[in-house]
């Protein structure tokens, strides 16, 4: 018998282009079972659910659930909260006083591990409730899953940005001769190495590709810049925003204006970070003209490049949350097990929570070339599937 009472669900960390799926799924399939009383929305992740801010979905429409999984960020507002050891007893008994027997929560790393530690308790207190984590994260950098939903279309937008970008700085190559362009991922390359899947041939950028799971050189940079700028012109480099040296120190990084959140996640302060530091070191050593960039947060929610494989597959993930609890499953994150790659097919599976908490995922070394500077066949026979259709293809006069 299932277990009848209410249904909590809330969002965390930085929004996708997708994320609203998952959550859409997740009232969706909810909505089907009579023992749940209220469907009820955290605001603002965790930390709403403390200051008992909860949104009443229980009466969402179908267009409204349409309508979410086509709207970019978090619809009921992310959070950074980092939850203490003494807010888990206050949290369990605020889910006992509303009666909250299904709990899911909609994250990354630091999410996952949210939601082990209320599933233990609930387990040790007695308190009988399904907690259920749902995948989220454009850095892909989740474990066990085979990807993560939102990084499809992250990666769809890094690309096809970076194909736009390139035909730029080939236009114009008379004038600038390097092009940096700094992407998200602080750990873990995976959307820098995305950068790479709507090149077409050797002229198309991205040319150079570099990701915080190799050491970075300074004096191997400046020779790959200096052959490729011979043999073409123009450079265009990727790099992660964590590429590091063999000291494990950031590139280019001001510890000074660097801002630490309350995970010790930390922020590169615009105007500093790789890119930049980089930009100037190929000035000063090669003599060429650099210029740099960092797309930020609109790689996050770009909605017009939504991956068509990452649409169903948020969505995928919220409603199979729901089902799993409703099977008597509790403690596990939903994950995504790719069965087929031609053609691409993919079910929904499962995980135990504390396989997953806390723990990164990095891009494997068997994707990234010899060289260290971009990413071999098997990154492209990975990652492609995940990004849809219809990449484009542009001409070339000469």
């Amino acid at each position: 018998m299932a277990i009848k009472g209410n249904l909590v669900v809330g969002q965390s960390g930085g929004p996708t282009a997708v994320i609203n799926g998952s959550l859409a799924g997740v009232i969706a399939e909810a909505k089907k079972h009579k023992s749940i009383d209220k469907i009820f929305g955290m605001k603002h992740g965790i930390e709403g659910l403390l200051k008992k801010d909860f949104l009443d979905l229980t009466d969402c429409s179908l267009h409204t659930i349409q309508g979410l999984r086509v709207t970019p960020a978090s619809a009921l507002g992310g959070c950074r909260y980092k939850v203490r050891d003494n807010d888990y007893p206050q949290i369990l008994e605020i889910l006992k006083e509303n009666n909250i027997r299904y709990f899911f929560y909609i994250g990354g790393n630091d999410s996952m591990d949210t939601c082990n530690k209320i599933s233990m308790l609930a387990e040790k207190e007695g308190y009988e409730m399904q907690v259920i984590g749902v995948p989220k994260t454009i850095d892909n950098d989740l474990p066990v899953t085979d990807h993560c939903p939102g990084f499809g279309s992250a990666a769809r937008y890094t690309a096809v940005s970076t194909a736009g970008a390139g035909k730029d700085l080939e236009a114009m190559k008379t004038f600038d001769d390097v092009a940096i362009n700094e992407i998200m991922g602080r750990h873990a390359g995976w959307l820098a190495a995305a950068s790479a899947l709507a090149k077409n041939n050797f002229k198309d950028a991205p040319h150079l590709i570099y990701l915080p799971e190799r050491e970075f050189s300074i004096e191997k940079f400046l020779e790959d810049v200096k052959a490729i700028h011979k043999e073409l012109g123009y450079v265009f480099v990727s790099i992660g925003e964590g590429i590091r040296d063999a000291s494990g120190e950031f590139i280019g990084e001001n510890k000074e204006d660097a801002v630490v959140d309350a995970f010790g996640h930390k922020a590169i302060a615009l105007g500093n970070g790789p890119a930049a530091y980089l930009a100037k070191v190929i000035k000063e050593n090669l003599g060429l003209q650099a210029r740099y960039s960092r797309c930020g947060t609109i790689q996050r929610s770009f909605s017009e490049c939504v991956s068509d494989t990452d649409y169903e597959e948020a969505y995928l993930v919220g409603l199979t949350a729901v089902k799993c609890a409703f099977e008597g499953k509790t403690g596990l994150m939903i994950t995504l097990e790719r069965t087929s790659n031609n053609p691409y097919t993919c079910v929904a599976g499962s995980v135990p929570l504390n396989k997953v908490a806390n723990v990164e995922h990095f891009v494997p070394q068997e994707y990234i070339n010899s060289q260290g500077n971009f990413v071999t066949d098997q990154f492209y026979e990975y990652c492609l599937p995940l990004i849809g259709k219809n990449l484009p293809r542009y001409v070339r006069l000469f």
